[in-house]
């Protein structure tokens, strides 16, 4: 599978320097010529780039994550996801978060979208459909998350999707723009299929 990472919204210059180095985010900075010609101090953060899992389950029932973490304020439902690792591909990081959040492999990967949700910050999420998913372990899971698992039809993902921005801003795009188009709707059926 080609996979291309999405453009940044932001430019950020070779020049710029890292000013801090954090656990999650590095913080950069620069000076930029201003339209005037004076300069100004310019920053960004980078982060290590994220994937997302929508698992299609046999009977078409989608796998979702209800997952509580120390700094939550409360449990969330949300596709199972994380970070992709140093070195590491975007589908074979969708594979790992899969099999460590739900102890469930796929047999078939299809990327559904890529983006860079936020200005000023140098990351992207990679959300993948995986199909002919099926338990083979145990969950294992971070020292830091508590995770149930949640099957849901196809209807209650899409409500989902809207009422607690379940898969972020493209994914409720693609099902809004379902409820209004029938070809978009068949289209993410699709999609979703088994």
């Amino acid at each position: 599978m080609d996979i291309v990472r999405p453009e940044a919204r932001t430019n950020m210059p070779d020049d710029s320097k890292l000013v801090f180095k954090g656990v999650i985010f590095d913080v950069y900075q620069w000076q930029q010529k201003m339209y005037d010609g004076t300069f100004a101090t310019f920053e960004q953060l980078k982060r290590a780039d994220a994937v997302a899992v929508i698992p299609v389950l046999p009977d078409g029932k989608i796998l979702l994550i209800e997952e509580e973490q120390p700094n939550y304020k409360r449990m969330h439902i949300d596709l199972p996801m994380g970070r992709i690792e140093e070195g590491e591909d975007p589908l074979h990081a969708a594979k790992r978060e899969l099999l460590e959040e739900t102890g469930h492999e796929a047999s078939e990967w299809i990327l559904f979208h890529s983006y860079q949700p936020v200005n000023k910050i140098e990351w992207a999420i990679f959300t993948f459909v995986a199909k002919g998913v099926r338990r083979v372990a145990e969950k294992s899971l971070d020292i830091g998350e508590k995770i149930e698992l949640k099957p849901v039809s196809r209807k209650d993902f899409f409500d989902l999707v809207l009422e607690q921005d379940v898969g972020g801003p493209p994914l409720i795009r693609t099902v809004l723009e379902a409820k209004l188009d029938p070809d978009k709707s068949a289209a993410l059926e699709s999609y979703l299929r088994p």
